[in-house]
C-alpha cells in the first residue's frame, strides 16, 4: 500500500484523487488469475471491491462504481464515461447514483480492467468506491456559486477525500462510511443521512464546520445528531479520525453486518456518551501530529476559468414558452453576477454515450468545463453565462435532456433494483418509469403539488432514499396461494428541502407493484382535494394522519386471484416472466 503521506496532489479538476497505475495493473493481473481458476470467488471479492468493481445479480458480469468527490466532473471524464459505456456496457449507458457516483453495469470481468484503464487515464478513481471503506465524499453541487454561503467547502471536501483514500485506518471498517459537505444551511448535500456531515460555520473570524454524526437510512433510519457545533478547518480532519478510530475498534458492530453502521453505535450509547468517547480518543498519541489540511486542500478558481462573453448569442425567436418554462424550473442565478447554474434533469439517472459526450461539449463551450452530479441523480452545469442560456437549452433539447421540473414531482428517483443489484427484490427502475409516465399524464400544474418528491428503492436499504421522500416506496413480495407477486411498502411525509430533514412514515399497507402509479395518483388527488389554502403536502399529511392515507388507497392493496385475466399483476414492471423472489447476498458489507 502506498504511503498516503508521500502522494503529491494537484489542483487540476481531473486529478482530485490520484490514480495509481500499479493498482490497475494489479487488478488486471488478479482478474486474469481469477478467470484462470487460481482464485476462489469468495477470496477475490474483497480485492475486487477495493477497486470499485462490484458483483451483480447476473452471473459473470460486474458493476464498476466511479467516485466523483463532491460530484465534480470534467468534460474529458464525461468522454471517458461515454467510451466505457459504448465499448464495455451492453446496455450502452451509465447511471448517476444518489451518492454522486457514476455506475457502469453488466461489464464482463475480462473487460473490467481495460475499462478501469480508460477511466484512470481521465483521472477517474474507483478505489474504495465499494467495500467497508470511506466511500465517495459527497457535496453540495451549488457550493461556491450560491447566495448565503459563509465560505466554499469544496477545498475541504477535496482534502477529506484525499486524507481517507488509501488510509490504513479505513481499509477494513465494520461497514461502509459515508460523508457529506454542504454549502449552506439549506443542506443540498443532505448531511443528516451520513455517518459524518459538515456544515460551514464561522466563529470569531475562524472558518470551521458544525459536525453531525451517525445519520443514515435503511434499517433504523436516523437523522444525524450534532457531534460538535464548531470545529475549525485546521481541526476537522483530527476530529474525523477520532470518529473513524472509534468506529474501526467497535468490534461489537462486526457481529451483525446488517446493524454494523456507525448510527447503531451512536444510537445505542447516545450522543453525549459518543462525544465523551471522541474526547477520550483525542487524548491518544496519534492525535498529536499536525492535522492542518494545507497539503491536501483542493484549491481551484473556477471563476477565473469561467467562459468569456462572446460577441453574439442566439436568442428565442417567436414562441418562448418552452424556453421560459425551462429557465423557471431548471435554472438558478449564481451569486456571481451574469452567471447561472443549469440543473439538467436526467431521467432515472441514466445517460447514453451520446449524452455523455453532448454534455461534455456543452461544458467546454458554455461552462468553463465545470459541472457536478447531484444526489438527485441530475447534473448541474455551472458558470453558464446568462446570455448563453438559450443556446444551452437548445443543445440540451437536441440531446433529449431539456425536460423541465428538476427536483419536482416528475423527477422520480430510484436505485437500479433487480436490474442489477443482488439485494434487489423488485424492479424499481420499472416502477420509476411507470410512475413518471403517470404523473406526466396527470399534467400537474399546481405549484405546491409540483414540489412533491417521489423516490423508490428495490429493497429496504434505501439506496433510492425513499425514507426522505414525500412519497416513497421500497420493494417487497406478496403471495396469493402459491404464486408470488412483486409489491411495495409505501412511505409518506419525508422531507429534506431547506435543511428540514425528517423521515417518512411507513403506511400500514403493502401494494402490488403494478398498483404503484394508481397509489401515487390517488394520494396526490387526495391531497389536492383536502388541503387548506397554501398547505404543503407534508403539512396536510401531519394534519389528516397516516390512517387517512391508508384508507384512501386501501382497495389498491388487494391483488386479486391468480388468473389468466389477472396475470399481469404477478409480473414486475419492465419484465415478461412471472415474478419470483430471488435475492442474493449483497457485497456492500464484505
Amino acid at each position: 500500500m502506498p504511503d498516503v503521506e508521500t502522494l503529491v496532489y494537484t489542483n487540476e479538476p481531473a486529478l482530485i484523487l490520484p490514480v495509481l497505475e500499479k493498482e490497475l495493473q494489479d487488478f488486471q493481473t488478479e482478474a486474469h488469475r481469477m478467470l484462470n481458476g487460481e482464485w476462489e470467488e469468495n477470496q477475490f471479492i474483497g480485492f475486487r471491491l477495493k477497486q470499485g468493481v462490484y458483483g451483480q445479480r447476473q452471473p459473470n458480469v460486474q458493476m464498476i462504481r466511479v467516485k466523483l468527490p463532491f460530484g465534480g466532473v470534467t468534460p474529458e471524464q464525461m468522454d471517458a464515461f461515454a467510451e466505457v459505456a459504448e465499448r464495455f456496457a451492453p446496455l450502452r449507458k451509465g447511471h448517476i447514483t444518489t451518492r454522486q457516483n457514476i455506475q457502469l453495469h453488466h461489464i464482463p470481468l475480462a473487460k473490467a480492467a481495460e475499462a478501469l484503464f480508460v477511466l484512470g487515464k481521465a483521472g477517474l478513481s474507483t478505489r474504495e468506491a465499494c467495500g467497508n471503506t470511506v466511500r465517495n465524499v459527497t457535496g453540495d453541487p451549488w457550493a461556491g456559486i450560491q447566495e448565503g454561503e459563509l465560505f466554499d467547502p469544496t477545498p475541504y471536501a477535496g482534502a477529506f477525500a484525499r486524507f481517507w483514500l488509501r488510509n490504513p485506518l479505513s481499509q477494513l471498517l465494520p461497514r461502509k462510511f459515508k460523508v457529506a459537505f454542504t454549502g449552506t444551511d439549506a443542506d443540498n448535500a443532505i448531511t443528516g443521512i451520513h455517518d459524518l456531515g459538515f456544515i460551514p460555520r464561522i466563529q470569531d473570524g475562524v472558518k470551521g464546520f458544525e459536525v453531525v454524526v451517525g445519520g443514515g437510512l435503511s434499517i433504523m433510519a436516523r437523522n444525524a445528531p450534532v457531534l460538535a457545533p464548531f470545529v475549525s478547518t485546521d481541526e476537522y480532519l483530527r476530529l474525523s479520525e477520532a470518529v473513524v478510530r472509534i468506529f474501526e475498534k467497535a468490534d461489537e458492530l462486526r457481529k451483525n453486518r446488517s446493524k454494523a453502521r456507525l448510527k447503531f453505535l451512536v444510537h445505542r450509547v447516545g450522543i453525549e456518551e459518543f462525544r465523551r468517547m471522541v474526547d477520550e480518543e483525542l487524548k491518544g498519541d496519534w492525535a498529536n501530529k499536525d492535522f492542518r489540511p494545507d497539503r491536501l486542500l483542493y484549491i481551484h478558481d473556477e471563476e477565473k476559468n469561467a467562459p468569456p462573453r462572446k460577441p453574439l448569442y442566439q436568442q428565442p425567436n417567436g414562441d418562448m414558452a418552452a424556453f421560459s418554462a425551462f429557465v423557471s424550473a431548471n435554472v438558478r442565478a449564481q451569486r456571481q453576477q451574469g452567471f447561472s447554474a443549469v440543473e439538467v434533469k436526467v431521467t432515472r439517472g441514466d445517460l447514453k454515450p451520446e449524452q455523455f459526450r453532448g454534455i461534455a461539449t456543452i461544458m467546454r463551450e458554455y461552462c468553463g468545463g465545470y459541472a457536478r452530479m447531484t444526489v438527485g441523480q441530475n447534473i448541474v452545469l455551472r458558470w453558464v453565462r446568462d446570455e448563453s442560456l438559450f443556446e444551452v437549452f437548445q443543445a440540451l433539447r437536441d440531446l433529449g435532456l431539456a425536460d423541465i421540473g428538476a427536483q419536482g414531482i416528475t423527477d422520480v428517483v430510484s436505485c437500479p433494483g433487480t436490474d442489477s443489484c443482488k439485494l434487489g427484490i423488485t424492479a424499481s427502475m420499472g416502477l420509476n418509469q411507470a410512475i413518471q409516465d403517470r404523473v406526466e399524464l396527470m399534467d400537474v400544474t399546481d405549484a405546491l403539488t409540483r414540489k412533491i418528491h417521489i423516490k423508490m428503492s428495490g429493497c429496504p436499504n434505501s439506496c433510492g432514499q425513499h425514507h426522505i421522500a414525500n412519497i416513497g416506496f421500497h420493494g417487497a413480495a406478496m403471495k396469493v396461494g402459491p404464486q408470488q407477486l412483486p409489491a411495495y411498502h409505501m412511505f409518506v411525509g419525508g422531507s429534506y428541502d431547506n435543511g428540514n430533514l425528517r423521515m417518512a412514515t411507513q403506511l400500514k399497507v403493502r401494494l402490488p407493484a403494478k398498483r404503484g402509479p394508481d397509489a401515487v395518483e390517488r394520494v396526490v388527488k387526495f391531497y389536492e382535494a383536502g388541503r387548506q389554502p397554501g398547505e404543503e403536502f407534508n403539512a396536510f399529511f401531519d394534519r389528516v394522519g397516516a390512517e387517512a392515507f391508508e384508507t384512501a388507497i386501501e382497495d389498491l392493496t388487494l391483488p386479486g386471484d391468480f388468473t389468466d385475466d389477472n396475470r399481469q399483476m404477478f409480473i414486475d414492471w419492465s419484465r415478461l416472466e412471472l415474478y419470483q423472489l430471488q435475492r442474493g447476498e449483497g457485497e456492500c458489507a464484505i
